[in-house]
């Protein structure tokens, strides 16, 4: 892979609506982090859907290494 991972080493706020589904870049080269925007074709990697239980503020994971997927779970501080 030649292209280099666009990751973040903080999390992005996003303010999330109930019932709306968010797929989250698991593989790190989306140009729309931290959504998936296809660039993962061709890789192993795939989106994560995480769909609101209620409209809130979430933190999803910049990094890519966290446990709790798509959400922060703080392993950027590591």
């Amino acid at each position: 892979m030649s292209e280099a991972k666009r990751v973040s080493d903080t999390p992005y706020a996003i303010d999330v609506e109930e019932g709306k589904s968010y797929f989250w870049c698991s593989c790190g080269l989306s140009q729309n982090q931290p959504f998936c925007d296809g660039a993962h074709n061709g890789t192993d990697f795939q989106p994560v859907q995480y769909t609101a239980s209620e409209s809130k503020k979430v933190f999803f994971c910049g990094c890519k290494a966290t446990k709790s997927q798509p959400l922060c779970d703080g392993s950027h501080s590591n």
